[in-house]
């Protein structure tokens, strides 16, 4: 701060005995030592609190860092969250149905053979009308041309008995 010398204190020290003389210099100089204390009290607790400060608005700064960073931490987990509990409320629902629907079946297993056994009466009425038609229809309306292994269509089978391109028959005349 200030670049004093031993020769130039000296030479304060001299000047103050002659000004002040040899009762109040000590007096003074004591004085001076509690003033110069004091003056660097007040320096020190200046930079101190300077220093204090500027660690709070450090501390500040990573307080309101890891504020943000707990948030997002926070929504992060909440959302992930919802979407486990979104999954398993579907899957408790879907798993609560099926118990329901076993459950049904326990209690009524007669129901669902009574209705099994009514099906596949059912079915068997519709295969026996089916086979019934099958046999007074007689050959399909529309077969499939077969197909000659030189690749050339074979001759066609006359459908449904009926044959166009044969002479007719000698007791029946046709219409001229």
């Amino acid at each position: 701060m200030f670049d004093i010398g031993f020769s130039e204190l000296m030479v304060i020290g001299i000047v103050a005995l002659l000004v002040l003389g040899p009762e109040r210099l000590p007096k003074v100089a004591r004085t001076t030592g509690h003033l110069l204390g004091r003056l660097q009290r007040y320096v020190s607790d200046v930079k101190s609190d300077i220093n204090r400060e500027m660690q709070l608005d450090e501390l500040k700064k990573l307080q309101e860092e890891a504020r943000k960073a707990a948030m997002n931490f926070e929504g992060t987990v909440r959302s992930e969250m919802a979407s486990v509990e979104g999954g398993l409320s579907s899957s408790l629902q879907s798993a609560s149905s099926a118990v329901a629907d076993l459950e049904n079946s326990i209690r009524n297993p007669a129901a669902e053979t009574q209705a099994a056994v009514a099906d596949a009466e059912h079915s068997a009425a519709l295969d026996r009308q089916l086979a019934e038609a099958d046999s007074h229809a007689g050959a399909p309306a529309f077969a499939e041309v077969p197909v000659s292994t030189s690749g050339e269509p074979a001759e066609p089978e006359p459908q449904l008995g009926l044959n166009f391109d044969a002479p007719a028959p000698e007791g029946r005349k046709t219409p001229s």
